[in-house]
């Protein structure tokens, strides 16, 4: 992955963790894991590494992994008390039983084998330890708009292009799969009516253009449409965040 890229995703990703309510449903996954001062959490996709210092701001040795060694270079440059690992989701640095928790936030849907990525969890956590998986469902963005149809064609092309767009509807499932118990699931769902989120509509309707999944024509009205609205604060744009929470036998 290069700079060229690292770098917006790292502003996304930023503009994220500060939407409003954000750092509440952060802390909401804190709370699930459910830890002792002293225990130890991995955060498995943990990008830029925010919620790693903020776990360990709880006094719990929080240990943040990630396949990118550039993001893994800007969490060290950011936190550089904090402890970060370049290292797969299928093949985590630690020991059979040496976590207390661990923590997934928007990781699933990049990992095509959801089981393969479970047992490695159950594998290193110690029993009675706690799991605790976010994410959105890519095949559920709630989208208001003049084309319901072509707004539904635009999602589901979206949702196509990623590796598991829909492993959050299957946290509840995959977790009882996987052996864990205690299993439970709340809906989160972000409300955004503002213009700060046009890019992302004009983003996925691009995807579905690149994809030959609508016209240019398609694409262009669409847009248009969403543009308007945003124009007189009438946006709507709605996804719901799953969070799932278990524990290991």
């Amino acid at each position: 992955m290069s700079n060229n890229t690292v770098d917006p995703l790292i502003r996304l990703l930023d503009a994220a963790d500060l939407r409003p309510g954000a750092r509440e449903l952060r802390a909401r996954t804190y709370d699930l894991l459910e830890l002792a001062p002293g225990t130890s959490v991995a955060d498995v996709g943990c990008g830029a590494g925010r919620a790693v210092n903020e776990i360990a701001e709880r006094g719990v040795q929080a240990i943040g992994v990630d396949l990118s060694e550039e993001m893994i270079s800007v969490a060290r440059a950011r936190w550089p008390h904090a402890d970060f690992h370049v290292a797969d989701a299928y093949a985590l640095p630690f020991g059979d039983a040496e976590m207390a928790g661990y923590r997934a936030d928007k990781v699933f849907h990049d990992l095509a084998d959801m089981p393969e990525a479970l047992g490695e969890a159950a594998r290193v956590l110690a029993p009675g330890g706690r799991i605790v998986l976010l994410g959105q469902d890519w095949d559920t963005f709630v989208i208001d708009s003049d084309h319901p149809e072509l707004t539904r064609t635009i999602v589901r092309s979206r949702a196509d292009m990623v590796a598991n767009p829909r492993a959050a509807r299957r946290y509840r499932n995959a977790l009882i799969n996987a052996g864990f118990t205690d299993v439970r699931v709340e809906v989160h769902t972000g409300v955004f009516s503002d213009a700060a989120m046009l890019p992302m509509l004009t983003g996925i309707a691009e995807t579905a253009f690149s994809a030959g999944a609508v016209s240019r024509e398609e694409h262009d009205v669409w847009v248009e449409d969403q543009r308007e609205r945003a124009g007189r604060g009438r946006m709507f744009l709605a996804l719901p965040l799953f969070l799932a929470a278990a524990r290991r036998r």
